[in-house]
């Protein structure tokens, strides 16, 4: 969808970035008299960097690039909400035995300074350049990721400032706090909008689509995807949710094709100032190793029930952990010297080494670093476009697989048969939940496998998993649900869920709230880690510097779309 000269247009953002400054609260105020004005600059420009600005509220950034928002640093090197996300849902580690000491607010100003500062702010000096210039499809996708940034922000934050922030020409310092109910609500609005624009056939295309290259009839469907989301999200508080949602099904304008997902593609045409690699890749393939280390949870359920999107999934950089197969070594692996704590041993969690040279960590283990790097397991081919296990064990390097050209998946035709599952389970159609089930199971699949295409690097693609034994996985899937109860079907659903949206941690930390589901997930190390988290941690900076901002008693206070009477259970 991108080449290399759109991507060019990337390193011209810089200056778009330092004026907007003054258009919101809580940050600095001083516009600096070197950087462009809005008058002076394009509106391409802007939506240029509202995309950019928009997919690193997701995946965080890997090299500290001024040229963007993104600060970096937090929690995890190069965080976003993804990131946080994978940690809470064991799709990757958290390191870190309690969840207060884990997320802490100053984690969380990069992820807001983004979404004020760097957004917000380029669509709130954009408009009116756009409405003067009548380039309505320009504001219609600036609408759309104002709306997909609202809500997650909620997701995240819970309530947070909007309504005073959203009219440019009013500088208020001191945002009043809206309520995560009202912005949902007004993004439906702002998402209708936002279809009326893609319609508009007499506005002129962007220079630069970076998602759907001028293709609004795919907008238009992204933008109801998105309610399918929202609806889906509100379905504990919503009675009209269900409804809603089967409204826009019966409609057909949603995303129901792989070829129409609403993803980044990240061209991997720089490797600093900008990045143009998928950040974990960039934070990966380093010549010192990995950076992050997987879940063993996730591994060890992949491994062990024959997943055929393993081998795309995770790299293994050797074939044996140590205590598997070779001896313990306290340097590389200190856990191997140790026993697992009683409620592992209880529950039979899988304790700190897997064999097949699977080497990751536990929920919560916090060891510190040692020389594992190239060693440890690390991402694959797919999402990440790193290298492609086929049993090599070799270590990597800055330049393997796909070389960082991997993909944001942020709405899925995939995602959406885990959503029409979802529903049905709630309606108690269990019939059709496991045909959806089955179905975003074949799309997920069939995508991970198409991915792998100009990704090889001299791979040996013979490890590549045969028809046969996607279909030995479908039916043991489809057997596992008909066999089990009520909370095993949920079970099975979660489990596909966040397998299939690897890499996507928004969805996986969203379903798990909303749905408590799975209960198979690897507990904490820490027998007691405090309540599991149900909303960050509002930003140090914003707390602060707004009056209005009143920090959270704890991080346990729900989302409002969160009515569970308690925190999931396995903590």
């Amino acid at each position: 969808m991108r080449n290399i000269n759109r991507y060019m247009t990337l390193m011209v953002l810089g200056g778009l970035l330092a004026f907007t400054s003054c258009e919101t609260t809580e940050l600095d105020l001083t516009a600096n008299p070197n950087q462009l004005t809005p008058e002076q600059a394009g509106v391409d420009f802007f939506l240029n960097s509202i995309q950019e600005d928009f997919v690193l509220e997701f995946e965080g950034n890997a090299d500290f690039d001024l040229n963007d928002n993104f600060q970096g640093g937090g929690v995890t090197l190069g965080d976003g909400f993804n990131e946080l996300g994978t940690q809470l849902t064991r799709t990757t580690n958290m390191l870190g035995r309690q969840y207060a000491t884990v997320y802490q607010a100053s984690d969380m100003d990069d992820e807001w300074i983004n979404a004020y500062r760097g957004v917000l702010a380029d669509i709130r000096a954009m408009t009116p350049l756009a409405e003067k210039a009548e380039q309505f499809k320009h504001i219609g996708i600036s609408q759309f990721i104002e709306a997909y940034l609202m809500i997650s922000m909620v997701d995240f934050f819970g309530d947070v400032p909007y309504t005073e922030i959203i009219q440019a020409s009013n500088q208020v310092f001191n945002p009043v706090l809206d309520s995560g109910a009202s912005i949902y609500d007004a993004m439906l609005l702002l998402l209708d909008e936002a279809i009326a624009n893609f319609n508009n056939t007499s506005a002129p295309d962007l220079a630069v689509d970076f998602f759907y290259d001028n293709d609004y009839d795919k907008w238009v469907n992204a933008a109801n995807t998105l309610k399918l989301k929202i609806y889906v999200q509100r379905r504990l508080v919503d009675s009209g949710a269900g409804a809603s949602f089967d409204a826009i099904i019966n409609s057909g304008n949603y995303i129901q094709d792989t070829a129409d997902d609403f993803v980044w593609n990240w061209p991997a045409t720089s490797a600093s100032q900008p990045d143009t690699r998928h950040p974990r890749y960039g934070l990966n393939y380093t010549a010192a190793g990995a950076g992050d280390y997987m879940s063993n949870w996730l591994m060890n359920l992949m491994d062990t029930t024959d997943d055929p999107r393993i081998r795309y999934y995770f790299y293994r950089q050797t074939s044996a952990v140590p205590g598997v197969s070779i001896a313990p070594d306290e340097e590389l692996l200190t856990c191997s010297f140790t026993t697992a704590p009683q409620h592992y041993v209880d529950s039979g969690f899988t304790f700190c080494n897997l064999p097949n040279g699977y080497w990751g960590r536990d929920h919560g283990n916090a060891e510190g670093t040692p020389p594992d790097g190239l060693l440890r397991t690390t991402w694959g081919t797919y999402p990440v476009g790193g290298r492609f296990d086929d049993d090599s064990f070799q270590a990597i390097s800055v330049s393997e697989g796909g070389n960082g050209t991997g993909i944001t998946n942020l709405l899925t035709a995939f995602g959406v048969d885990f959503m029409r599952a979802e529903m049905a389970m709630v309606d108690g159609n269990i019939a059709n939940a496991r045909t959806f089930i089955l179905a975003g199971y074949d799309k997920s699949v069939a995508k991970v496998q198409a991915f792998l295409t100009g990704r090889t690097a001299g791979a040996d693609i013979s490890f590549e998993p045969n028809a046969t034994a996607i279909n030995d996985y479908a039916t043991a899937i489809g057997t596992k649900f008909d066999d089990a109860d009520m909370d095993g079907k949920w079970d099975v659903l979660a489990e596909q869920y966040f397998i299939a949206h690897y890499g996507n941690g928004v969805e996986t930390y969203n379903f798990y709230r909303r749905t408590g589901f799975p209960t198979t997930l690897q507990a904490n190390l820490e027998p007691d880690p405090g309540t599991f988290i149900r909303s960050m941690y509002y930003p140090t900076n914003a707390v602060n510097t707004n009056s209005n901002i009143t920090q959270k008693a704890s991080q346990s206070e729900p989302v409002f779309w969160d009515t569970n009477p308690s925190a999931p259970v396995a903590n």
